[in-house]
């Protein structure tokens, strides 16, 4: 072979490669566009079994955890592994322990209130029953007290028509005085020119007096107040101030 030919099959050869690296490079993808359909692949693949990128988050982590515990397991000595859930299951126990006990307890506050509760309503319903007992006590003294005062009204009724009575029964109003004042009871009998008290006075009709304009000028009927508490008002009569 000549010089000639052998300079001719190299041009030849030379001229082949740089067709087949055009060729090449007209057959492959930009990177770019590699780069895209590779996300577009694994966003297919994560949208097809239905996770998302939280979820892959979630599971890794867990297979770390059973990784990293195998890990400690295997590396770890048996009997200290032993010790180890002996440890954690007598922890696990003195727990419940701990549980149970207080539930107990919380039972026991129950049972606790709940009797605390009927013995208060207990004892509301004896209080009540007492004052019921003092309330009728009290009267069945006051009624026992006025049965003196009108036996002896009676026996001055009983008297001859021509004897003088009026001693007997001043004598027994004295007497009734003295119940009324025994059960804190006082009487109301303003005198006359006193002002009107709405508290205690029941004015019933206006007169000509020689009182003042205003004032009370006669009273029909005594009032009666007890510890403080008027329970019955006087009945006047008030002056108009022109007789």
């Amino acid at each position: 072979m000549s010089d000639g030919d052998a300079a001719e099959r190299d041009d030849e050869r030379s001229a082949g490669d740089d067709s087949v690296t055009e060729r090449d490079a007209s057959d492959a993808a930009p990177a770019s566009d590699v780069s895209d359909a590779a996300d577009s692949e694994a966003g297919d693949v994560a949208g097809d079994d239905g996770t998302s990128d939280g979820d892959v988050s979630a599971e890794t982590d867990d297979l770390d955890v059973a990784e990293e515990l195998l890990e400690h397991v295997e590396s770890s000595d048996p009997e200290a592994i032993a010790d180890e859930i002996a440890s954690l299951r007598f922890e696990v126990e003195a727990l419940e322990a701990e549980r149970d006990d207080y539930e107990e307890e919380v039972e026991s506050l129950r049972s606790r209130l709940k009797r605390k509760q009927a013995d208060f309503e207990n004892y509301k319903k004896r209080m009540q029953k007492r004052r019921e007992e003092e309330k009728a006590r009290a009267t069945e003294d006051l009624v026992t007290r006025l049965l003196d005062v009108r036996d002896n009204l009676k026996r001055a009724l009983e008297q001859d028509e021509d004897a003088d009575i009026r001693d007997g029964i001043e004598t027994t109003l004295k007497q009734f005085d003295r119940v009324l004042e025994d059960e804190n009871v006082e009487s109301i009998e303003p005198e006359r020119g006193d002002e009107v008290d709405p508290e205690r006075h029941e004015v019933l009709v206006r007169m000509d007096s020689d009182q003042p304009e205003g004032t009370i000028a006669d009273v029909h009927r005594p009032g009666y107040e007890m510890g403080g508490k008027v329970i019955r008002t006087a009945q006047v009569a008030v002056s108009d101030g022109d007789e």
